[in-house]
């Protein structure tokens, strides 16, 4: 049997293995039926803690559909929280694929991630052609949509809306996802501006679909609100699953996210 923890982040919520001291392969079908709702023990991500030679640790991170993925906001402050409980440290650093996280406690349980700089290069998006990722138009079957893009370790499409809590997330984010002009496919953000410091973002992720919150998925959003004139350097961003405090730094560009981190039951699986 395999130990596992089940946690979340705002209602994003992981399957989590420590394999630091121990050997643990998932194939992509075994990280699928764990995320199963019906099948499994449900989640919108598996993530698998290694060892990590340089910093505390390293994350793997597979989504819904089986997919490993570059990095996950979320999923950082859950993992940050539990090894900075067993260091008894206010900082860890983790590894991703996606870029180092640095991670700290910001007291009341919840954690603060510093997420590095953003990526606005067309071709670091990715995108399959050049394009202005400030603000371009995006023609999907027909209809058409003025998008933001850039990467924040993974890659966001963020559209903004008059009303995200009414937009159809379900039936256009899916096909943004696995628009051509999205080579690595995308997630897709749909964001109401409320005030300079206060916006509404509902998101659909990656192989995964409709979620309740999305760390990195903010983080673009903050970027891209303050690129567009629409919000200052330090927002809180309302999601599905409650709120997190995003501040693009203005000394050195990096996106620190905070919110929490909450540990739901520890189980024990057959792999």
């Amino acid at each position: 049997m395999t130990a596992f923890l089940k946690m979340h982040g705002l209602g994003n919520d992981f399957v989590v293995f420590d394999a630091r001291n121990r050997g643990l392969a998932l194939a992509p079908a075994q990280a699928r039926l764990i995320a199963d709702r019906r099948l499994g023990v449900g989640c919108d991500q598996v993530i698998v803690i290694r060892a990590s030679a340089a910093e505390d640790a390293d994350m793997q991170i597979f989504n819904a559909d089986g997919g490993e993925v570059e990095s996950c906001g979320n999923a950082a402050r859950c993992v940050a929280r539990l090894l900075m409980d067993e260091k008894n440290t206010d900082m860890v650093r983790i590894s991703t694929i996606g870029g180092l996280l640095l991670c700290t406690d910001a007291g009341d349980g919840a954690v603060t991630v510093d997420m590095g700089e953003p990526e606005f290069s067309w071709d670091k998006v990715p995108l399959s052609r050049p394009a202005d990722t400030n603000a371009f138009t995006l023609n999907v079957d027909g209809d058409e949509f003025n998008v933001s893009a850039l990467s924040v370790g993974n890659p966001h499409c963020v559209i903004f809306v008059e009303d995200a809590e009414n937009e159809a997330v379900h039936t256009i984010g899916p096909r943004i996802e696995r628009h051509p002009m999205f080579p690595s496919r995308v997630n897709v953000e749909f964001v109401s501006a409320l005030s300079p410091t206060r916006l509404r973002m509902r998101v659909w992720e990656r192989g995964v679909g409709i979620t309740q919150a999305c760390g990195t998925g903010a983080c673009a959003v903050a970027v891209a609100a303050v690129r567009r004139g629409l919000a200052e350097r330090k927002m809180d961003i309302e999601l599905d699953g409650g709120t997190l405090n995003l501040e693009w730094r203005e000394s050195d560009g990096h996106i620190l996210m905070t919110g929490p981190a909450t540990l739901v039951f520890k189980g024990e699986l057959a792999l």
